[in-house]
Order: C-alpha cells, then structure tokens, then sequence
C-alpha cells in the first residue's frame, strides 16, 4: 500500500508514528519488554488512537486524507491479528485522554513531587527539582535521563543554571531550622561546589544574575539573600516582607530584583544597594511567583488569587489582571520574545496568554495533578512544566496556539462503575458531577449535576434504572439513570460520604461515611433504616455480599469489618493492613473478599473464618481501588503509582500492568466481563477492553452464567405462587 501513496502521504504518516511513539517512550523504557513484547503494540496503537483527530486535520489539509488511508491500512490486518483469541492479552484504550496536542513528551523518573525546573543556555539540557531529595538532568531532545544529583537530605524546592551553563543553583527544605540551604554544583563535573547556608528557614527560589557574579535566593525566613556565585559568600540580606518569600528574579539589565510572597504582595529591591524601592499591591492572596520580560518593562506575578497581574517595572502600576485558571497560579514565565507568558497552576493546566492584550491564548492539559512550574525554552519553541504527578512535560509552543474542546469531567475523577448490562459507564468527580459514558464507543452521554460538592462514589442499582452518588456535601442522591434526573436526595451522615452501593435485591443502599458510620437506606422511599458503628476512624468503602447477607466495610482504621445485613451486628473485624483500607470487593460466590490500602498491597481474605488468604504485591504506590471480574478468577486494581495492574486470584500473581497519565483513584470491571473502566485526578476515564486469550474466557463466562440466570429465572416459580 505505502508504494501507492505520495511522499507527502508518507511522511504525514510517519509523523503520526513518530509523535505517538515519542509521547510513549517514558512507558516503553518502564516496561517489562521481555514478558510482554505486545506492550509496544499496545501503547502505540492506542496513542495513535488518540491523535487520530490531528493526524486526520493534519492530512486532510496536506495530502487529502492520503495518509489517514495508509495508516489505517497498515494498522487493521495487524489489530486483527492482535485481536484473534489466541493472541497476548493487551488493552484496547476506547476513550479519548485529556491530553492537549501540543505535548511533545513526559519525562519520568522522579519519585516525588517535582517542584521546579530550568533549562540550559543552549536549551539541550534541562534540570528539575524534587521532593524526593534530588536534581535531575535530562536531554531536552531524547528525553534520556543523564545524571541524577542526590544533592539535598531533604525536599529540593528550587533550581536555576547560571547564565553560562556551567553552574547550577539548588534550593532546599531543611528539618528543625538546619539544612535550609542552597547549594552550588559544577555541570561538567556534577560534583558540589559550595554549600551557601545562612536561611533560617526553606529556600523557595533561587536565581542568577544576568553576569552570573550574583545568585539571589529566596526563603520561608521572611528574607531574601545575596550570594558571591564564585566563592559562595553571603553579601547582603533583603528584608522587608511580611511572611514566606516564594519567589525571585533579576531584571535583564541586573540593576533591579523582583521578590514575591505570602504577603500578597512584590517588592522591588535596588540590585546595587539591596534597598527595597516600591512595594507592589494588588493580589488579594499570597503571590507565588514573578518574573521579568525581556526588555525588563514589565513584570508578571501569580498568585494564589487564581489570578496572573502585569505591571509596569518603572512605575509599579497594575497594567492587567490576567483571569481562567480555576486554582492558584504557582509560576509564570515570559517567552524569549516577550509576547507571550505561560502559567502553571494548581487546576491543573497550563495557560498561554497575549501579553499585550491580556486574553488567553490556549490551555495545555496533560498534568494530572497540581503543576508547580513552567518555562521557555531559550528558542521560545518549546516549554517545560514540573508537576506534582511526579513527571515532567515538553510542550509544543508553536501548536500550542491551536485550540481543541475538551469533554469530559473538569476535575479529578473519584469513583466509575458500569451498569448491569455493561453498556453504561458512570462516573463521579471532584467538579460535583457525574457524567455518563458509553462503553462500547467512550462518548459521553449526559451530566448530571446537583450535587454542591465533590462527588465521591457512585453505583447502579440492579436493575440499571437508579444511580446512587454520595458527596462531600454529607448527602447521597437518586438519579434516574436514563433521563438523570434527580430523583431523592437523602441525608443523616454527619460528614462527608464517600461510598455507597446497591444490596442485590435494588431495595437497600449501604453508604460509608467520614463520621465513622455506615448507613442502611431504603432505595425506593429514600428513608434511613439504621446505623451501623464500631470503625474507629472515617469508612472508605462498603459492599454487600451477593446474597445481601453481609456487608464488608474498610476504615482507615486499618481494618475492614463484616455486618450482618438483617440485624446491622458486627460479625468480624479483619486485620493485617498496617495503613488506612481504601477498597474491598467480593468474588461473585461471596466467598473471598479483596482488599486494597495504603500500604500498598491487596489481600484476599475469606469470609466465612475472616482468615487472611494471600498478599499480592506489586504496586509501588497506594492502592485505592479494587474489582472482581465475573468469573472470580481475575482482580483488577489501580494505585497512586499510575498503574492499572490485573491479577491472578489462584496464584495471587500480578500477571498485566496498564500505564495511564497519572494517580489512579477508581475501577470496575463490566458484568460483560471483556472490559475494564478505570478514572485518575487528571479528569480522565479510561475504558479498557481486554484483547486477545482473556478475553474470550471472561466473555465466555459471562455469557455462560447470564444464560444460566436466565434458565432460573424462567423455571423457578414466582415468590408468590405456590409450587
């Protein structure tokens, strides 16, 4: 086929390939290749999946869908043979991610949050700065790591390179008032040069002269400090705000340093004498960070006001407020050209904005958790970002000025659960909605909005006609799962509510509570039965047992506890978590629960004796969720660590792990038994479909007891007829 296309086609193609291919590398060189050599497959076909919409405008304008057709040509007879019941499990990705075009690639590596980032003069090299104690060097154009610098005993909070490339600043969180330093290190070498102490408090910020003779930090300690960067010697102290200084930066001239902090306003110190000269006022929050243009006329601060300001740098007037981010701004940066400023913020995102007219250009999503810093490159084509989700993200700056809609929930996604036939999805978010999918094509189907709060969990009842949610604003609704509207609301929990399901018969609801109860609740009437008490902290999930005998309940009391459902007596408690349970499950026989916690691990326990079965470890992260699949034999799992992991209930063998874009809070497998649904803090709901050997079984299974119930549903008498 390719012989029959143009080069134009080609290349359109082999673009599509390469993009997708370097937006998965950080996965690919994480995976276990030997076991599972499909992975490779999978991650490329699935991304190409999701670029489908560029590579599709992209080719209409350049070859007239030329290259569409050729990709399509190659990649069908291969996903038929991939999809044959023979072939190496992998996972079908059905959904779109809430990842904007104009990402290049994700650095990964760091352990903890990253908390601030640099480039090199040269814009080969960037370095980023962690919690987890170290300085990272990576290649801005492979994205291969180079070196890493366990440089601080404690969180390393800022970093800059000095104006020749050959030194770098590292600022850091000290413990009991010690450590609260700055350090110099040579690039060529790696090795530390100087170790600048005299902050009584962190170091938030640091910066370099234009020269590089000068490096200004910034601290908790209220002060701003003036270093030698040659011989590291303490020159001058700047005070004069009022609480923590978070951030601060030379002009390009060097004669003037800007400061920001938690006193809500910026201050303009004299680079020569060190004199605080004017006093900038105007946020309403604390300012999280400044920075100068090119031409040093104008100056930019964030703010936790969720606000951006532009002021004039000779007279100190607010010339602009810039407003779209939902969360507090934590950086900001102005473009070597001076047109255009990027902004990192706690929503999220981050935003590009006109510099002259103040309206936003565009809005960069792919971060799934709170980003804490950005910058330009030193060509001003690319942007880096650091994140609380521990990666760090090379941006487009160019395709950045193309705009796409982006559906889907606007927050973090808590709960997903599909409906009894397997065809609907729900799920439940951080924006106060819940929002249902289709699960064969991933399109989303309706909002239903009510809630004033965070949306914790969600459920369908048996028959799929009713949702229930359960809030942060302490109450449970009833939806109509066809039309959404809101049928009951149902309050008595004393706070928050952060679990809730139906009991098999559709007539109870169970729900668990931060006021370490559970409640009964009739599911038609909306009525509270009883309360259920004895968990000695918040209760983090509930379940009924498929015969609606028993309920399971997990606290982050470490344990989890088994009620009698007719009585509301406590039964058993089960311990062997050594950290909060956030998840339990039952198998459909009833006989084995799954549980997941903060320590990392799942165990499997059995219900009749509360015994503790097996351990499954494997997750590096907190496990906040798990499922059975309909035939009891495979669990599912999702974790803090970004993964979706598959197990083995005989072996208790992890066997399969799906990379997403970052921490995972929910899962649920379909009753259908061929897909799985899981939701992370990055807004995204990932359906899954299992391809390849399992899934011929689990569909199989499925089909096989559906058809089962059926018969006995048909040759057993009504309740209400004698036999």
């Amino acid at each position: 086929m390719a012989d029959r296309c143009s080069r134009a086609e080609q290349r359109t193609a082999l673009d599509a390939f390469s993009r997708a291919a370097t937006r998965e590398v950080h996965n690919l060189a994480a995976a276990a290749l030997d076991r599972y050599p499909q992975f490779v497959w999978q991650q490329l076909y699935n991304r190409l999946q999701c670029d489908a919409d560029i590579l599709r405008r992209d080719d209409e304008g350049e070859t007239g869908g030329g290259a569409t057709r050729l990709l399509d040509g190659l990649l069908e007879p291969e996903l038929a043979r991939r999809s044959a019941a023979a072939a190496p499990l992998w996972l079908h990705l059905r959904t779109r991610l809430t990842e904007s075009e104009a990402l290049i690639r994700t650095f990964a590596g760091h352990t903890g949050f990253v908390n601030a980032c640099a480039f090199s003069p040269d814009g080969e090299t960037i370095v980023s700065a962690s919690n987890d104690g170290t300085l990272r060097l990576w290649d801005a154009r492979s994205g291969a790591q180079l070196d890493t610098l366990r440089v601080h005993r404690f969180a390393v909070l800022a970093c800059a390179i000095s104006p020749d490339g050959q030194t770098i600043a590292s600022g850091a969180a000290g413990s009991h008032g010690r450590h609260n330093d700055l350090k110099l290190w040579d690039v060529s070498t790696r090795t530390e040069r100087a170790t600048l102490e005299g902050h009584a408090e962190m170091v938030n910020a640091c910066a370099f002269s234009p020269d590089g003779r000068l490096v200004v930090s910034a601290s908790d300690d209220e002060t701003l400090r003036l270093w030698n960067a040659e011989t590291g010697r303490h020159e001058a102290t700047l005070e004069g705000h009022t609480n923590s200084v978070a951030a601060c930066a030379f002009s390009p001239d060097g004669e003037t340093i800007v400061s920001a902090s938690d006193d809500s306003t910026l201050k303009l110190w004299d680079g020569g004498s060190s004199a605080c000269r004017t006093t900038l006022k105007g946020h309403t929050d604390g300012v999280n960070a400044c920075a100068f243009s090119p031409d040093g006329r104008t100056i930019v601060s964030a703010s936790n006001d969720d606000t951006l300001k532009l002021w004039d740098a000779n007279t100190a007037d607010c010339r602009a407020t810039l407003e779209g981010h939902t969360g507090g701004v934590n950086a900001c940066a102005f473009s070597p050209d001076g047109r255009t400023i990027v902004s990192a913020s706690a929503d999220g995102t981050l935003r590009l904005w006109d510099t002259r007219s103040g309206d936003e250009r565009t809005t960069l999503r792919g971060h799934t958790r709170e980003v804490s810093a950005c910058v330009f490159s030193p060509d001003g084509e690319t942007i880096v970002s650091a994140s609380h989700d521990r990666v760090l993200k090379l941006w487009d700056a160019r395709r950045s000025a193309k705009r796409t809609a982006v559906k889907g929930h606007a927050d973090r996604v808590l709960a997903c659960a599909f409906s009894p036939d397997g065809e609907t999805i729900v799920s439940a978010s951080d924006d106060s909605t819940l929002k249902l999918w289709d699960a064969d094509s991933g399109t989303e189907r309706a909002t239903l909005e009510g809630h004033t709060n965070r949306v914790y969990a969600c459920a369908f009842s048996p028959d799929g006609e009713t949702i229930v949610s359960a809030s942060d604003d302490s109450t449970l609704k009833l939806w109509d799962a066809r039309t959404g509207a809101e049928r009951a609301t149902l309050e008595g929990h004393a706070n928050r509510v952060l679990a809730c399901t139906f009991a098999s018969s559709g007539e109870m609801i169970i729900s668990a509570s931060d006021d370490m109860t559970l409640k009964f609740w009739n599911a038609k009437t909306g009525a509270e039965r009883a309360t259920l008490e004895g968990h000695a902290n918040r209760v983090l999930a509930c379940t009924f047992s498929p015969d609606a005998e028993t309920i399971v309940s997990a606290g982050g009391d470490n344990t989890l506890r088994l009620w009698d459902a007719r009585s509301g007596a406590e039964r058993a408690t089960l311990r062997g978590h050594t950290g909060g349970v956030w998840a339990c499950a039952l198998a459909p026989g009833g006989r084995t629960i799954v549980s997941g916690g903060g320590d990392k691990t799942l165990k499997l326990w059995d219900v009749s004796t509360g015994a503790e079965r097996a351990t499954l470890c494997g997750h590096a992260g907190e496990v906040t969720a798990c499922a059975f699949a309909p035939d009891g034999q495979t669990i599912v799992s999702t974790s803090t660590d970004g993964t979706l992991r598959l197990w083995n209930v005989s072996t208790g063998e992890g066997f399969y792990t799906f990379p997403t874009l970052g921490v995972l809070t929910a899962c649920a497998f379909s009753p259908l038994g061929a897909c799985v649904c899981c939701a992370d803090t990055g807004g995204n709901v990932y359906i899954l479909k299992l391809m390849g050997a399992l899934e011929e079984a689990l569909i199989r299974f499925a089909s096989e007891e559906r058809a089962g119930r059926d018969l006995r549903c048909a040759t057993q008498p009504s309740r209400g007829r004698r036999s």
